[in-house]
């Protein structure tokens, strides 16, 4: 009998073979697993020193619904291949690398006026 991992659950990386398949003893084969430290963190929205800088200095505050819909698009955006996305919310925009889940840098609405974002290959805008 194999255990199966289902929606709801807090892993959130692929189900791979190796973790449907249990031995006989009933443990996982470990051949291919990651410490679930590893896997949690590889899934969290992480800041970069600079971006922590930027969100202080412009007032702006993240709320958990927004890094609900921050982590949302990133995902979105991880499955079209994009490395360098700007994430546009109601009144302030992201830069996310997208494979190491972290915000760059983020702008309010003011700051965001007459600005040229460089150095994306994505966008996602979130309503």
């Amino acid at each position: 009998m194999s255990d199966r991992i289902t929606v709801g659950q807090l892993y959130t990386g692929p189900i791979t073979p190796n973790l449907l398949n249990r031995s006989k003893t009933g443990e996982a084969s470990n051949l291919t697993e990651r410490p679930f430290a590893q896997v949690l963190e590889d899934n969290l929205l992480k800041l970069s020193n600079h971006a922590a800088k930027r969100l202080e200095q412009r007032g702006i505050e993240l709320k958990t619904e927004q890094m609900q819909q921050i982590e949302t698009a990133l995902d979105k955006a991880a499955a079209k291949g994009a490395k360098e996305s700007l994430i546009l919310m109601k009144d302030m925009a992201l830069i996310v690398n997208v494979k190491n889940r972290t915000v760059v840098t983020a702008m309010d609405s003011e700051s965001m006026k007459n600005n040229v974002f460089t150095q994306i290959d994505s966008a996602v805008i979130i309503s």
